[in-house]
């Protein structure tokens, strides 16, 4: 097993020397990136549970791909489009439908189960559409990944002023002309491709490791878009980028360690809070 050595820069030149670790390096960055601009708007938009509802829905298509025999990238982009679609245009009604969600997202995941049981091959192929398999990718996937994730920022960029303007205020923004309807679909879909991406690095079971977390921080720290956005993406990157390195050297998932990192971050951002109000409640001037 490898030895670290504390110099930073030179295990970093050693681990890029092996074409699994340059291959998830670079398929770890597009994620992050991706996933960093997507979700904030996941959150500003309170989607989270459906983002999590699309990564369930995800599953089914990837396994059923399996089982025909075709890429199962393929029947993930095929569900996750299909569901993003029809909650799209749910528009407003979608916040209060978190109850037909879970029941849908329950039984797409019995069905990935029951397309599972009908493959006749490995086992490895589900457990890294549940728990991601980074270290496993290829140079065509970093290729794959690449394209996706331009034409996912592409269309985050064609949006994002009357992206922005809708999800802060949808009301408002229909008044104004903004086609609100058409916003929530066309942000669907995108939210769909970046859960397919973001599958590759820590499987359908922890998306919120990477979709979700670093713009849930980013709240805490700043109400300025540009600067949430920034923040998200130096926050998905970090998680994927250390958790990457550390997984180097020991025998641990790498999802296992992305997901930590997200969720310790979080932890302190949330106690920091926390000190910070009682430190104002304790400390306020005398009358």
């Amino acid at each position: 097993m490898p030895a670290f050595s504390w110099n930073i820069l030179a295990d970093i030149a050693e681990q890029l020397q092996y074409p699994f670790m340059a291959h998830a390096y670079a398929a770890g960055i597009i994620v992050a990136i991706v996933a960093g601009i997507v979700g904030y708007f996941v959150v500003l938009r309170s989607l989270s549970f459906a983002a999590h509802a699309l990564s369930h829905v995800g599953f089914a298509g990837a396994t059923g791909a399996v089982v025909i025999g075709v890429s199962p990238v393929f029947g993930l982009l095929v569900f996750t489009v299909g569901a993003a679609v029809g909650m799209g245009l749910l528009g407003k009604r979608l916040h209060g439908r978190d109850v037909a969600i879970g029941i849908v997202l329950a039984w797409t995941l019995g069905l990935g189960v029951l397309f599972l049981s009908l493959y006749s091959g490995y086992a490895t192929e589900a457990y890294a559409l549940l728990f991601g398999q980074i270290l496993g990718i290829s140079l065509r996937d970093v290729y794959i990944t690449l394209v996706a994730a331009a034409v996912t920022l592409a269309i985050v960029a064609a949006l994002y002023r009357p992206l922005l303007f809708a999800s802060v205020d949808a009301e408002v923004a229909e008044a104004r002309g903004v086609p609100v309807q058409f916003l929530s679909v066309a942000f669907m879909v995108v939210l769909a491709l970046a859960v397919s991406e973001a599958v590759q690095v820590v499987g359908i079971l922890l998306i919120f490791a990477l979709l979700v977390t670093p713009a849930a921080i980013t709240e805490h720290v700043t109400a300025r878009p540009a600067k949430a956005i920034g923040l998200a993406i130096v926050l998905a990157l970090a998680f994927t980028l250390v958790g990457l390195f550390i997984s180097f050297y020991v025998p641990y998932p790498v999802s296992f360690f992305i997901t930590t990192l997200a969720f310790a971050t979080y932890l302190g951002v949330r106690l920091y809070d926390w000190l910070a109000r009682r430190g104002r409640l304790f400390h306020r001037p005398a009358q």
